[in-house]
Formats: C-alpha cells, structure tokens, sequence
C-alpha cells in the first residue's frame, strides 16, 4: 500500500487505508468480498498475490459491489509489481472500468479480454492486455491461482 500511495488520485494520498476484506480472515468468497465494501463513495484497492508469488492487483475509485453493468472512473488503474510497480492507467478507449456478480468480479476489458478477472469462489483468476488500460498480463501466466487477496479501503 506504501508504494501505491504516489499512485492515487491526489484526494487520497494522506487518507488512512483499513484493510476491509483477506482471503486469509474472512475466507474465499466473492460474496463475502462484497459484503465487506466499505461507504459506496468511499475507493477500493485490491491486492493480490498467485500462487507463483506475483503481486498485483486494481485500483477502484468507488466501492467494489455486484452490478449489472461497468462502473466506476478514469482514476481506475491496475498495477502491477513483476519485479517493480508498473501501473497501467485508463486509455480512453472504452469506460469497461469494473463490473461484478456472485461468479465473476472484472476490471477492464474489451474485445472479449479482461484486464483482471476473478471467479466466485476467489481461488482462479486471469489477466489479459486489455482496451481499458492498454496493460500487460498482471501474473506470470494469463490464468493463475490465487493465494491470497486483500481488498483495502479508506477509513
């Protein structure tokens, strides 16, 4: 979370992050993740780290929830940190920010491909260049597992 403080819109850099959801407290679930979203106007940061020990993960400016269709800004971003942080910033391209129901939680997108995605259960997810943020494949490989997840908001 240090190193991504440069990296948030300049609003939020002094504010104070509470970690409100970890796969290791609160178990696997998409569900579960939800339901531990903070205030709806209040960002979400989603920190991730596969079973190959590549960390990366999304920046949201609004409270990561399930919807029917693509919310959220162009302060949205993923990053990545193989080996240092790289962050990929909104291209303009489309507003496929993010979008999310009890099996599939998605940040960007476009022409089928999916900047980051997750499955319900938390435990398969993917990352592939996508339209939204121009970015590279966040892990090792397009689909990996994941070990652990932490979703942080302001406190």
């Amino acid at each position: 979370v240090p190193q991504l403080g440069p990296q948030l819109p300049p609003r939020l850099t002094q504010q104070p992050w509470h970690l409100l959801y970890s796969t290791a407290r609160d178990g696997f679930s998409l569900r579960t993740l939800y339901r531990s979203g903070a205030r709806p106007d209040s960002p979400a940061l989603l920190l991730i780290r596969d079973t190959e020990a590549q960390a990366f993960g999304a920046f949201s400016a609004s409270a990561i929830h399930s919807s029917s269709g693509f919310y959220g800004t162009g302060e949205t971003f993923l990053f990545s940190f193989c080996p240092e942080l790289k962050v990929f910033r909104w291209t303009g391209r489309n507003d496929f920010f993010v979008k999310g129901d009890v099996n599939l939680l998605m940040v960007g997108g476009g022409s089928g491909r999916f900047g980051l995605w997750l499955d319900g259960d938390l435990h398969h997810g993917g990352s592939q260049p996508c339209e939204t943020f121009d970015n590279e494949t966040l892990s090792h490989r397009e689909e990996f597992c994941i070990q652990d997840l932490e979703m942080w908001g302001l406190a």
